[in-house]
């Protein structure tokens, strides 16, 4: 189907809407660092929020979700949504830890807990690494899926798409900073709810799906819509469940579900306001990102099951789509071509604007890394706020041309998650316990992020006979065995800097029980804090899963499960509030 003028008409308005933004902020974001990386500290917290969600939000966000709804059904989802324990930690315990601190960036944070050469050399290291390396991987997975919406949606070739998309994103990145990121991630968040909800009110009206209780009872969607998996089957569940809420949540270093906070979550809670702020904005961040967005998707994704239910039936709709790219998770974007002009207009918006959202914060944030902690760090210390903001935006042009180039050559939205959980297995529970066990040190890191890669590279690309999840699950027990032995075999970290640490951010607890006496005579706010965590993970699983069962017509056990949501709200608001 050919874009109308209507359609491309929305398309150039966002564009154009884009581009202002990046010039009213450019002003102010040339001021300094931290004008530019972290938008002046004094962003409010719902903007803030919002710019969570948008950001961890893309194109291939819709186009995953597909693929593990048409291959696992529903219950494929818990890959992902079992991050929540990993958002909600962050919440109550990790927010107002790393907004004490005072950083730029996280990798700064370093030099800050660490001492000596080997808090120098991975504080250089992880800048090179997390804004080069891992960095453009990311950017890589989020431009294959603008290639594939480019190719189906709006019929252009992924060079194109990504070229048009990329100079955009570009230009209003490296004019505004963090600030024209932030503002015009408020604008897609808007334009993405709107039209992925009315994108799945158009597609359940069609006649092929005709009607939401038609698509619940439909053979092709029956066995797909379970939200927990068949547990009477080890080959289903254990994967898809006890992996990720055993696991994975707190053994895998995940954009945006980082364990303990980091990367541009931090970044964002850096740029709040105050203590407050940090915690208000990713609270919201959690809440709207899993419960409140996945259902367009999942019901766009099991309507893909009777429109194209095979894959043989995309191909036959789109005999151009080259081979390489033909997967499961194409078939959301497929599911899009059947909107009408306009509504198609406004949700490829949604979808670019999606795309461009997480480009600009992925190349302002590895832009951040690259300037604060190894240009200005090791290369030209002594160089002016102008030639560092300067810096930056050189930066950010190399990062997206990295980024979009890679995306040419990925070819699945699932084989990139796939290699991201890979690479950081083992490392999550170092991000955790960092900021409450005085001994874990420098060494520990350097250490656990050499035997990841190793380790990951050895699954990925060596004949080691075991599944995805075998393989996360093994990746994670070996590192970590590894690191904490090299904890005990290393030297601690030097008095002083453990306990400058302990009174600029004041962790408390038993690991800094020698550090912290004449710190603070405050309770220790952990305990309580994981309390909040959980009661917080049953509101937004009861309100995620509740809402599923009402809209399957399982009235009374959907409204028995957001029971139990809101009684964890309440006990979640009395119990922050103490």
């Amino acid at each position: 189907m050919n874009l109308s003028s209507i359609d491309w008409t929305i398309i150039g308005l966002y564009f154009v809407l884009s581009l202002l933004v990046g010039i009213w902020a450019a002003k102010k974001a040339g001021r300094d660092t931290e004008s530019f990386f972290l938008a002046g500290r004094n962003m409010p917290w719902w903007l803030l929020g919002i710019s969570m969600v948008a950001t961890t939000f893309s194109t291939d966000t819709p186009n995953l979700v597909t693929d593990l709804v048409r291959q696992n059904g529903v219950s494929g989802n818990w890959v992902w949504w079992a991050f929540l324990l990993t958002g909600m930690l962050t919440v109550f315990i990790y927010s107002r830890l790393w907004r004490r601190s005072g950083v730029i960036t996280d990798i700064e944070f370093y030099e800050l807990r660490y001492s000596g050469k080997a808090a120098t050399f991975l504080r250089g290291f992880r800048a090179l690494y997390l804004g080069l390396v891992f960095n453009v991987l990311v950017m890589g997975a989020v431009s294959l899926a603008a290639v594939k919406f480019g190719e189906i949606v709006l019929g252009m070739s992924g060079w194109m798409t990504l070229t048009i998309a990329c100079s955009i994103t570009l230009a209003y990145s490296a004019l505004g900073g963090l600030k024209a990121v932030i503002i015009t991630d408020f604008v897609q968040f808007t334009l993405a709810m709107i039209g992925s909800v009315w994108a799945m009110v158009y597609i359940l009206g069609l006649p092929e799906i005709n009607g939401l209780s038609n698509l619940i009872s439909h053979a092709n969607v029956s066995e797909k819509l379970s939200l927990i998996p068949d547990l009477s089957d080890p080959d289903v569940w254990v994967p898809v469940l006890l992996v990720p809420l055993a696991v994975q949540w707190w053994a895998s270093y995940y954009p945006g579900a980082e364990p303990g906070g980091g990367g541009y979550i931090a970044q964002r809670m850096f740029s709040a306001k105050d203590e407050s702020d940090a915690v208000a904005a990713t609270f919201l961040f959690n809440v709207a990102h899993y419960a409140l967005r996945p259902w367009p998707w999942i019901l766009i994704a099991l309507s893909s099951l009777i429109v194209f239910p095979e894959l043989s039936d995309i191909q036959k709709a789109f005999p151009n789509l080259p081979a390489d790219k033909l997967g499961h998770d194409v078939a959301y974007p497929a599911m899009l071509t059947l909107l009408p002009s306009g509504l198609l207009g406004l949700v490829a918006a949604s979808l670019i604007a999606a795309f461009m959202s997480t480009m600009s914060t992925q190349v302002n944030l590895g832009a951040s890394y690259l300037v604060n902690d190894y240009y200005r760090r090791f290369i030209k210390p002594t160089a002016t706020e102008k030639e560092l903001v300067l810096a930056g935006r050189l930066f950010t042009v190399v990062s997206i041309i990295l980024g979009a180039g890679l995306g040419l050559v990925l070819t699945s939205a699932g084989q990139a998650f796939n290699l991201l959980l890979m690479i950081g297995a083992g490392t999550g529970l170092i991000y955790i316990l960092r900021w409450f066990w005085w001994r874990i040190n420098a060494y520990t890191e350097i250490v656990a992020m050499v035997s990841s890669l190793l380790i990951a590279g050895y699954f990925n690309f060596g004949d080691s006979g075991l599944e995805g999840w075998q393989k996360i699950v093994a990746g994670a027990c070996i590192t970590t065995i590894i690191w904490i032995a090299a904890t005990y075999f290393t030297p601690p970290d030097d008095e002083e800097t453990l306990l400058k640490f302990v009174m600029k951010v004041n962790p408390g607890g038993p690991g800094w029980a020698n550090y912290s006496k004449d710190s603070s005579n405050e309770p220790w706010s952990v305990p309580n804090g994981i309390l909040c965590m959980v009661l917080g993970c049953v509101a937004v699983y009861g309100f995620l899963l509740g809402i599923g069962q009402l809209i399957y017509g399982h009235t009374e056990s959907g409204l028995l499960v957001c029971g139990f949501g809101s009684i964890a709200s309440w006990g979640l608001f009395k119990s922050w509030k103490r």
